[in-house]
């Protein structure tokens, strides 16, 4: 009975913050941040796509694994909150500084000029405030406050929104949008949202002073040493591709190359946020279940389900309908942005697959062994990019990425399996061959056949995967429609 409330209150939560991020997420990815990537061009929005993924690169140096520590941590000792928290908000502010000094440093040392280093201290201060939240929600979402988690989840984007919003349609400047301005309300979202989080933290936690304790943050970075490893390494093999463009290609080509990724990774990342979700909640879930030693097999299977049908579905929708897709979203893409979108989208399906036993690894604490598969996804990443770029400009860099992400999921999966003895079938693979070729079929006499236009047949291709999912049993529309009615009930 126990095993399936948690199974419930999984599919529950998960679903509510679908919910939430896709009424707002998709907004701002396909509307403001494509509408400004429309309005400055492709190379101004490639400089800044760069700079901001240069900023990712070093963000190891924010949070030192403090926050997936602190989830799993707190997750599993609800009492050491109040204990933890004024020193650790104390330790985030001279992480912060340290960070900031570090990645201005290293940016002259590379030849930034003078328009792309006020971008980077900028966007350098945006990234501190990014992980501030992020570690405020980490501790929500070890309370299990998985619907005020959910709510932070999407406040700035909300933000952002609606600023960017306003400088893009609204009429409201006399000048033509700039890169700075998106910038500029990135900060602004972000201040509100992280006063916001740390309001609620903060009175959960019932503390109002920092405190300057040096031994508890050598004990607190020490523990959380190996999860700075591994963060600082997954972001070395997830965002070096768009770095290692603009500095491997020509100057005349290079910013231009960085934004035609940037025009098929933008909704690549918007998706990756969607299974992004799965590992917010699994974190502390898998936790929890492990410290129990609870079986943790139902879990997996719902979630590596609900990924597969998502993943798979936007895979092939994406692949099939991409000319009008990317006609649609910008204004200058070209045959080229195509080339690299086919690549790179697939990426999604071995990324959900990582967010599912990559995060089960760490609830684990396995993370020697994630920092040794991470460590040689770098090997593979960097190899591959040096080989491909320079031939095949933004497209290598999109072939080394799912070349990467696959041989990272897979590496993960087979540790988690072996590990914690699950058993293989634990997963519903059959079911999963039956839908992916199912559906494969299905757009294929789609796009030949129907007599709607692109984005009609799209449509219908989306409505006969949710039915073959259902069909297949790998998307429970009952099951999750008996547990909303019994939410609804319970808070009438």
């Amino acid at each position: 009975m126990l095993l399936m409330m948690k199974q419930k209150d999984f599919l529950f939560n998960i679903s509510f913050l679908l919910l939430l991020n896709l009424l707002i997420k998709p907004f701002y990815i396909l509307g403001i941040d494509r509408g400004v990537q429309n309005a400055v061009g492709a190379e101004n929005y490639g400089v800044f796509f760069a700079v901001f993924n240069f900023t990712l690169l070093l963000n190891m140096l924010l949070d030192f694994g403090i926050t997936n520590f602190n989830n799993r941590n707190i997750a599993q000792n609800t009492q050491l909150l109040s204990k933890h928290i004024s020193g650790i908000l104390s330790l985030k502010l001279l992480l912060g500084i340290f960070y900031l000094l570090v990645v201005l440093g290293v940016g002259f040392i590379i030849g930034y000029d003078s328009f792309q280093i006020k971008i980077l201290i900028w966007l350098a201060f945006n990234q501190f405030l990014n992980f501030f939240i992020l570690y405020l929600r980490s501790n929500i979402a070890a309370l299990l406050m998985f619907k005020t988690d959910s709510f932070l989840s999407v406040l700035d984007k909300l933000l952002m929104l609606i600023i960017c919003g306003f400088l893009l349609w609204g009429n409201v400047t006399v000048q033509p949008f700039k890169i700075m301005w998106f910038v500029y309300a990135q900060t602004v979202s972000y201040v509100i949202a992280a006063a916001v989080a740390l309001s609620i933290v903060l009175f959960k936690a019932q503390i109002v002073n920092l405190t300057w304790n040096y031994t508890f943050f050598r004990a607190i970075l020490k523990k959380s040493l190996p999860f700075a490893l591994l963060t600082i390494l997954m972001s070395f093999y997830g965002r070096i591709d768009s770095v290692l463009i603009e500095r491997l290609l020509p100057s005349t080509i290079s910013a231009y190359q960085a934004g035609v990724y940037a025009s098929a990774f933008r909704l690549l990342d918007a998706l990756v946020q969607i299974a992004f979700l799965f590992a917010v909640i699994l974190l502390p879930l898998f936790s929890k279940m492990l410290k129990h030693k609870e079986d943790l097999a139902p879990i997996i299977r719902s979630a590596f389900s609900l990924l597969f049908v998502f993943s798979t579905t936007a895979t092939v929708l994406l692949i099939a309908y991409r000319a009008p897709i990317l006609e649609w979203l910008y204004s200058d893409i070209n045959v080229e942005s195509a080339h690299v979108f086919v690549f790179l989208i697939p990426c999604l399906i071995p990324l959900s697959i990582t967010y599912i036993f990559g995060t089960l690894l760490t609830a684990n604490g396995s993370l020697r062994l994630l920092n040794i598969t991470s460590a040689l996804a770098i090997v593979v990443s960097i190899a591959i990019n040096i080989i491909l770029i320079p031939i095949l400009e933004a497209r290598g860099a999109a072939i080394a990425s799912l070349a990467t992400q696959s041989s990272i999921a897979m590496m993960q999966s087979i540790i988690a399996f072996r590990l914690l003895k699950i058993p293989f079938s634990t997963l519903p693979y059959y079911r999963c061959l039956i839908f992916l070729s199912l559906l494969i079929v299905s757009v294929f006499f789609a796009t030949k056949y129907l007599p709607f236009g692109a984005f009609g047949s799209l449509l219908t291709c989306g409505g006969v995967a949710i039915g073959l999912s259902a069909a297949t049993n790998l998307l429970p529309l009952k099951f999750l429609s008996e547990i909303f009615k019994k939410e609804v009930v319970k808070n009438a």
